[in-house]
């Protein structure tokens, strides 16, 4: 990397994330390629492209997203918005009125249909159609208070987007055949779901409006996990972190109020959590490498590996 300005940027944003000195290199070899990727087909599409980036829980989707986004941004002269599933995430009192009248399961997020996916295509298609003055507002959840942002404190995006980055741990899954949802693949399944109607209805979602979405999809990268042992101890490890930062926090003005309403899990209750995820990334995890247009593998210290660019 020899422009300094680039070198600067990715100093700081390692510095801000507080991530090793080393990752330098990740940047150079795996996230440039991808940039540049990115960009090739931005040049030839000729209009603005979507970018989705799929990873399980702990895979770095949200930081290999930043620096996506500030290197074409800053660095390339290609603007570009990014958000994720996780920000069009039903509202709590949404899911509970879904687990009231669907299956108690749905108050938990993160399977399809805990998703607003009609205010994702809302912001993909003003994100499209935005002009030099024009400002999007781009969704935003707090996962520490399990509900979505106040639609008054929304960052916005200003003027048109050439690339929009939308990263998810479910995106781009595909529905399972119905036979695969018969016996239950773990307890959460087995002792609150035994006659299915969760893990089906989850399914049928991936058969409508979230096949929808996923379809217009330009590029689809997937960061490849080792295997679910290594996403349940990267979730945990999440969630410690999360713990440290909100305890951390000052305790003085409002953060003493807004602390108490602060929801942080323990190792049971990410394990348990994680059992929800567990049927989709199971799939995804078999049968995404195979279609996936950039595939990057992730090894159980987080690293990146190379990335992998399908032909065609």
């Amino acid at each position: 990397m020899s422009d300094r300005a680039l070198e600067q940027t990715i100093e700081a944003l390692i510095q801000q994330e507080g991530l090793p000195a080393t990752y330098a290199v990740t940047v150079e070899q795996t996230i440039l390629p991808l940039a540049n990727h990115i960009l090739t087909l931005h040049d030839t599409e000729k209009r603005p492209i979507l970018v989705g980036i799929h990873g399980a829980q702990g895979t770095g989707k949200s930081t290999l997203t930043l620096f996506l986004r500030e290197i074409l941004a800053r660095h390339r002269n290609c603007p570009t918005a990014s958000f994720s599933l996780d920000d069009i995430y039903l509202t709590r009192a949404e899911r509970k009125g879904l687990a009231e009248r669907v299956h108690p399961l749905f108050i938990t997020r993160g399977v399809p249909g805990t998703h607003d996916v009609a205010l994702g295509q809302a912001v993909l298609d003003q994100l499209r159609s935005a002009g030099p003055e024009d400002s999007t507002p781009i969704p935003s959840f707090d996962k520490s208070r399990d509900d979505r942002v106040p639609t008054s404190d929304w960052p916005e995006f200003s003027g048109e987007a050439e690339v929009i980055l939308v990263e998810g741990w479910c995106l781009g899954a595909q529905p399972e055949d119905d036979k695969a949802l018969v016996a239950p693949i773990n307890s959460l399944e087995a002792e609150e779901d035994p006659s299915g109607i969760w893990r089906t209805y989850v399914n049928e979602q991936l058969k409508g409006e979230y096949r929808d979405f996923f379809n217009q999809i330009d590029c689809l990268v997937m960061l490849n996990a080792p295997s679910m042992r290594c996403v349940l101890e990267w979730r945990s490890l999440q969630e410690q972190k999360l713990a440290k930062r909100i305890h951390g926090a000052p305790e003085q003005g409002g953060e003493a109020d807004r602390a108490q309403g602060m929801r942080i899990m323990d190792d049971e209750e990410v394990a348990r959590f994680i059992m929800h995820y567990e049927r989709v990334t199971r799939a995804c995890l078999a049968e995404m490498p195979g279609r996936a247009d950039v595939l990057i593998d992730v090894a159980e210290d987080h690293s990146l590996g190379l990335p992998q660019f399908r032909a065609g």
